[in-house]
């Protein structure tokens, strides 16, 4: 990077910060810091929603998988459209429906409602967890992109990337800290429009330019590499992987919650999720591993750490200038997500934990200054727990993995199913999260080798085995265990809220 770069992507990172002090003032209640006052437009809010979903991790783990898979990469962000839609048809009715009733600030008070509060606290507890894990991912992606392209070599020392980690990680928790969600969703706009720029009118036309232009491009490339059917490395079962681990997400994710409350109304909400499905897929699934197979002609040396092509190319492929604005829209995703994850563990924590059991009388000013400590300390412990990713989108599967294990079905029986009960939603959560988490431990540790062999090589995501024992308990104690007849209300008894008009 030159003198200019440098300017620019230092401008365009004070000015994210400045829009955050903006909004320090503004925030006076929890609903103000979580929810961003319940009024933001859904162009807004659909624009954040792609954003988050649609961060650091996606935006390099994207370009390392085309830089494997070429364009059949895309279909990593074919989720992202199917889960965007399926929760705009069947979800958000239900769940904005019960907020402009309740009054409702995370996933877990929608939880409440249905099974009550020790289904909410543990529902709280590992959506907190691997929201600091999913804000580990990002803190990651910062730092693979800062160490290949931003710090001189000699700032950088015998650890680059954890030198990179710690300044991307510290400047993007205090960002964080100080906005809140309002905040969080108007820069989440900002930045969306300049990734989209940043990528397609910018990084795309020079990359292809730098390689001697497009005929040279398809000639570089294997054959298989310009097709929709080369999902690697093993086929459906990749693409079942991500599927299975992503999409309910969509059903899960407290940063997805978080933005169903700030709409206004059901249709305003709705219209959101149909635009982010639309932005994911095909528009930046096929921009981000367009230039994954940029990266893949300029610099074949990086087969064995495709993750790092993408970076690369950015650094040195890109004319004085140019390399400054595409390296800001790189971090605009990072941050994009960041932000949005760091919020969530902290409405978790602040709200289903601290709020509800030791601080129930305190002001809304002491609760919004007690939210932006706990940001501070989970955005810290989030950079500590980066340290042990080997790879960003690794780090984002795990996750993922870990919440979909334990909250995917009983959220889902909360939803379609009216003999679910408390105790089968707690145990459910408590048998999925935790065989979840443990076959990811053994797995790294070379402790399965050999023992899932009866399920035959489908290389199967071990999450997908913390989904099956969550079903079971579920099921079982539902049955055995049911709720009396006084218990929590089932989705289908909530009447429809009058939308609101203007």
């Amino acid at each position: 990077m030159e003198i200019i770069d440098y300017v620019l992507f230092g401008a365009y990172m004070l000015c994210v910060l400045g829009v955050g002090l903006y909004f320090y003032n503004k925030n006076k209640t929890a609903d103000d810091y979580y929810v961003g006052g319940r009024s933001i437009s859904s162009t807004h809010v659909g624009l954040s929603v792609v954003a988050t979903d649609v961060g650091g991790g996606f935006s390099i783990g994207l370009g390392g998988v085309g830089y494997l898979m070429g364009l059949s990469g895309s279909w990593l962000l074919f989720t992202g459209l199917v889960g965007a839609w399926m929760a705009a048809v069947f979800i958000i009715p239900h769940v904005k429906g019960m907020d402009m009733q309740e009054g409702m600030l995370t996933y877990p008070d929608f939880l409440r409602k249905r099974f009550g509060g020790k289904v909410a606290l543990l529902a709280a507890l590992i959506s907190g967890i691997g929201y600091m894990g999913f804000t580990g991912a990002q803190a990651v992606a910062g730092a693979t992109l800062a160490s290949a392209t931003i710090f001189p070599k000699s700032l950088l020392g015998p650890e680059p990337l954890q030198f990179s980690l710690y300044v991307i990680g510290l400047f993007t928790v205090l960002y964080t800290v100080i906005g809140g969600l309002k905040a969080v969703i108007h820069t989440d706009s900002i930045q969306w429009a300049v990734l989209l720029f940043g990528l397609i009118f910018l990084g795309i036309p020079f990359a292809i330019q730098h390689i001697g232009g497009w005929n040279v491009l398809l000639e570089s490339l294997p054959e298989e590499m310009w097709t929709l059917n080369n999902v690697r490395p093993h086929g459906w079962t990749t693409f079942a992987n991500w599927m299975i681990t992503i999409i309910p997400i969509w059903l899960i994710g407290m940063t997805l919650y978080q933005r169903i409350y700030a709409c206004k109304d059901v249709k305003e909400a709705k219209r959101a999720w149909y635009i982010a499905g639309l932005f994911e897929y095909p528009i930046m699934a096929f921009a981000g591993v367009f230039l994954g197979m940029c990266a893949r002609v300029m610099y074949p040396e990086f087969i064995d750490n495709s993750e790092l092509g993408l970076p690369t190319l950015i650094a040195e492929a890109l004319p004085v200038g140019i390399t400054g604005i595409v390296i800001a829209a790189y971090f605009s995703a990072i941050m994009s997500t960041a932000d949005s994850c760091l919020m969530a563990a902290s409405g978790n924590f602040v709200n289903d934990i601290i709020q509800r059991y030791f601080m129930k009388k305190a002001s809304h000013q002491t609760i919004v200054r007690v939210s932006q400590v706990a940001t501070l300390v989970i955005g810290v412990g989030a950079i500590v727990i980066a340290g042990q990713f080997d790879a960003v989108l690794e780090g984002m599967l795990y996750a993922y993995g870990f919440m979909v294990g334990g909250l995917f079905i009983p959220t889902l029986g909360a939803f379609f199913w009216r003999q679910a009960s408390r105790w089968g939603a707690f145990l459910g959560m408590l048998a999925g999260g935790l065989v979840t988490i443990t076959l990811y431990i053994m797995d790294k540790n070379d402790q399965l080798t050999g023992s899932l062999q009866w399920f035959g090589d489908t290389n199967l995501d071990l999450s997908i085995f913390g989904i099956l024992a969550s079903a079971m308990f579920f099921v079982a104690f539902s049955y055995i265990m049911p709720d009396p007849r006084d218990g929590p209300p089932v989705m289908e008894d909530q009447p429809e809220p009058q939308e609101v008009t203007e």
